[in-house]
């Protein structure tokens, strides 16, 4: 069961699509290459109706082996005294909203309903943004950036109060909804924003919060490294961040999954492909798919190796092109 050719061991039996994963995330041998892959959903969409039933067609249609959930209707963080914001010390004034606030709440029914539809077939991780990420979408990233310089202390405790509803909402997707952990995204290190000092003082302790007690409730967690503007980040300010898997925009990065391996100390890497309209998984053809996807194994072999995106594909992709890949790296056992 450990080969990772089969067909060199023909007494070992395939793996489940969650043993694969489970396996790819502690650095085990696994019989091919897990892949997966996520984007939002329509902007039409009906987003507390339609969303689970999307993402369980979507699961089915392609074949992936997990899930990532998205966030999609849950990026404004709903705080009530961010309306009444005049100055930085304002802040001072937040509370969290609580676990049982419908901003958790309602996340963790949707979670939990694709769980229990899928019975256990494969991994599932929720999408979780980080603090500062989440103060960005409430408000606007020009009214943080002001308030930060103005009064960073006031915007760092609004921080750790965003961070005990996110840490909330973690414990309750993985102990309540079922999911194997969290897909947790952090931002906010591009190189024109903070210095590797500055991130470290303002940013960092709330990001490390939550991480911190997602892995007390599951040792499987995904950080993200998001690249989400197109700018680099000063990436090594997450690289001893504790994740069982690390998934960081290698095109916008110049990072390798080989030489990610290697930065985040040899743990599961998830990537490889370029998520933007001008990527060879929207833009390309099947032939150039498929020997992307084939040459990618070969470069980054199959231990501790996962295959997906920089990021979120765009909306409109032909869903065949990700069905390409799936096939083909199931031919390459």
């Amino acid at each position: 069961m450990d080969s990772p050719n089969p067909n060199k061991n023909k007494g070992d039996k395939d793996m489940t699509k969650k043993e694969r994963v489970l396996r790819s995330l502690n650095n085990k041998k696994v019989d091919k290459v897990p892949v997966g892959f996520w984007f939002h959903f329509p902007e039409d969409m009906d987003l507390k109706k339609e969303c689970v039933d999307a993402t369980i067609r979507f699961y089915k249609d392609s074949d992936v082996d997990f899930i990532k959930i998205m966030c999609d209707g849950y990026f404004d963080y709903p705080n009530e005294i961010i309306p009444k914001i005049k100055k930085p010390e304002d802040w001072f004034l937040m509370k969290p909203l609580g676990e049982n606030h419908p901003f958790i709440e309602e996340q963790v029914k949707r979670a939990k309903e694709i769980v229990e539809k899928l019975n256990g077939e494969c991994c599932v991780f929720y999408n979780v943004f980080c603090p500062m990420t989440s103060f960005r979408f409430g408000t606007s990233d020009e009214l943080l950036m002001d308030h930060l310089r103005k009064n960073p202390e006031a915007v760092m405790y609004a921080f750790d109060v965003i961070a005990k509803d996110a840490d909330a909402l973690c414990r309750r997707l993985i102990k309540e909804a079922g999911c194997d952990g969290v897909y947790y995204c952090v931002q906010n290190a591009e190189e024109y924003r903070f210095t590797v000092e500055e991130y470290n003082r303002y940013v960092r302790p709330s990001d490390l919060y939550v991480l911190e007690h997602a892995n007390e409730y599951s040792e499987n967690n995904i950080l993200h490294c998001c690249g989400w503007a197109g700018d680099k980040n000063r990436i090594e300010v997450w690289r001893d961040y504790p994740a069982k898997a690390i998934n960081w925009a290698v095109y916008i990065e110049e990072m390798t999954l080989n030489a990610g391996k290697e930065f985040f100390h040899g743990r599961c890497v998830l990537g490889g492909f370029d998520n933007r309209p001008t990527g060879i998984l929207y833009a390309g053809t099947k032939d150039e798919i498929e020997e992307f996807t084939e040459q990618l194994v070969k470069e980054s072999g199959t231990k501790g190796v996962m295959i997906g995106a920089d990021c979120s594909l765009p909306r409109d992709i032909d869903k065949n092109h990700i069905k390409w890949v799936v096939e083909k790296l199931k031919s390459l056992i």
